[in-house]
């Protein structure tokens, strides 16, 4: 993995270039970072950089003996632990090491839900157990094979119990060049005791135009497809690529066409549009509420004057300029409230029909009838 390979984040990657350069490169190094936005790729990308041995000006070289190791995640001084499905006490990261070279290598814009699919996890809760905090102990207790430093990239250290404590003298007073890259996603739920002794690096969600330009350049999807995954993904290049493994639709004409039919109260046509809905398939679903959400959204922000920061396609700017006319504050914090509703019960197998005719009725309340939920948390028209 090298940092040319790895989406945006270009400030994150020249700030860690810098830091081995100028010789001051931390021993324990947190890199915190929402889910998509690159911090196990960049955590690889730092480790084979330090590795390297004819380091270029912007990257490692990707040709010498270590770098080509590093590319197949096998080098004799990067070690990896992360959160697994123990079947047996004794199990350690080093059990389901092939399942983890083949998870990162396909996509290393990883999560626990795809780790979760290439083991059998069952009904069992990932976590980082006490065998495997002496695993790391006793291998960081040699010195670098081959390589100036041993690394050992820890992802997702919340799931670190109590059984965390053991690591803390070998985080503070490490072996001469042994190095903890810590990756994680909140920072919580990280023991205090760990998040103390690490040097802290943030990684931001990445931009719209980044994920936007990956899913064209190296995806090949059309603009159009590419500008609605980006705005859906909200910045999680994980759920982008997530987006691409299903039916391509245009989300906006589906919930223009729902919002025009309920405005319209055409009940006939909404229980049509309604069996439709129910036959998308749940991941689908899922991404039509969302798109739902972020566009009512964007038309609150046009009333509030700041279309600057809406980031919309032409044709649907349109629209919601439109839509930002007819509706009040306290009717789209209404319409958002059982999209949001309706999206926490489809993860949770609800039935769609019903579903979706449930909240088909609740936006005829605000749409046609102008009913809003009565409550302190509903903005004032």
């Amino acid at each position: 993995m090298q940092f040319k390979d790895i989406i945006g984040q270009e400030a994150i990657k020249q700030r860690l270039m810098n830091s081995v350069n100028e010789n001051r490169v931390s021993h324990a190094q947190l890199f915190l970072g929402p889910e998509g936005a690159g911090g196990l790729a960049l955590a690889v990308a730092y480790a084979q950089y330090l590795s390297c041995e004819d380091k270029q000006p912007n990257d490692s070289c990707g040709v010498c003996s270590s770098c080509r190791k590093y590319q197949k995640l096998m080098h004799p001084d990067l070690h990896f632990s992360y959160p697994f499905f123990a079947k047996h006490k004794d199990d350690t990261a080093l059990t389901f090491i092939e399942q983890w070279r083949d998870a990162f290598t396909a996509n290393p814009y990883l999560s626990l839900d795809i780790w979760r699919g290439y083991l059998e996890a069952e009904n069992k809760q990932a976590n980082i157990n006490i065998a495997e905090c002496h695993q790391i102990i006793k291998k960081l207790s040699f010195k670098p094979f081959e390589s100036v430093y041993k690394i050992l990239i820890l992802w997702l250290p919340e799931y670190l119990d109590k059984e965390g404590n053991a690591l803390l003298k070998m985080i503070e007073e490490p072996q001469p060049n042994t190095l903890f890259i810590l990756v994680a996603q909140n920072q919580d739920q990280i023991l205090n005791t760990i998040l103390s002794r690490t040097q802290l690096i943030k990684i931001p969600c990445l931009n719209y135009e980044d994920i936007k330009g990956e899913l064209m350049n190296k995806h090949h999807q059309t603009e159009t497809a590419a500008s609605e995954i980006a705005y859906l993904s909200n910045g999680n290049m994980t759920e982008a690529l997530a987006m691409l493994q299903h039916d391509t639709k245009s989300y906006h004409t589906l919930f223009v066409q729902w919002l025009r039919l309920c405005f319209g109260n055409k009940g006939l046509e909404v229980l049509s549009f309604v069996d439709q809905m129910a036959k998308m398939g749940r991941e689908n679903q899922k991404n039509f509420l969302r798109y739902g959400t972020s566009f009512i959204r964007e038309c609150c922000l046009l009333r509030a004057g700041a279309e600057r920061i809406v980031k919309l396609p032409e044709q649907e700017m349109e629209t919601a300029k439109k839509m930002s006319a007819v509706i009040t504050n306290a009717m789209a914090q209404a319409i958002i409230t059982g999209l949001e509703k309706a999206h926490y019960h489809i993860e949770r197998n609800a039935n769609p029909k019903i579903l979706f005719l449930d909240v088909s009725l609740q936006i005829i309340k605000v749409l046609n009838l102008k009913t809003v939920p009565a409550g302190n948390h509903y903005i004032p028209n």
